[in-house]
Order: structure tokens, then C-alpha cells, then sequence
């Protein structure tokens, strides 16, 4: 059945935004991304005391892709 929309407004889409108006079929984004951290750097909390003397974070990846994002599938 048809959609009937009426006045629309749009102030701001962010970057990875999906606006539709009326019948779709499927709406898929796809986003990948990739996050290096150290340790006790998701910590959250109040009074938190961390002690990470000699804590490193090894950024070093040898393949070009780890989860492709091909053809938004």
C-alpha cells in the first residue's frame, strides 16, 4: 500500500544517517571500525585508581582489511 507523507522537515542527518520516507523494502547500513586501546582505558566508575606501570598497546596489524565492507552487504 502506498505511503502518503505529508510535509516533511529535515534539519541535520549525521554521517551514517538513513532517512526514508514512504514503503522501502529493506534498509541496511553497514560500518565497520577498528579500536586500539590500552589497558584500563573503558574503565568507568567514581574513585577509580588504576596502576598500569608498563602497559603497552601493539598497533601493528600486517593484514590490509579485517572485516570488509563490501558492496553494503
Amino acid at each position: 500500500m502506498p505511503a502518503i507523507v505529508g510535509v516533511v522537515q529535515v534539519i541535520s542527518l549525521g554521517n551514517s544517517a538513513v532517512f526514508n520516507i514512504g514503503d522501502v523494502y529493506r534498509i541496511s547500513p553497514v560500518s565497520t571500525a577498528k579500536t586500539f586501546s590500552g589497558a584500563g582505558s573503558f574503565n568507568t566508575g567514581d574513585g577509580l585508581t588504576l596502576y598500569n606501570n608498563q602497559s603497552s598497546t601493539n598497533t601493528y596489524d600486517q593484514d590490509a582489511v579485517d572485516q570488509g565492507n563490501y558492496l553494503n552487504a
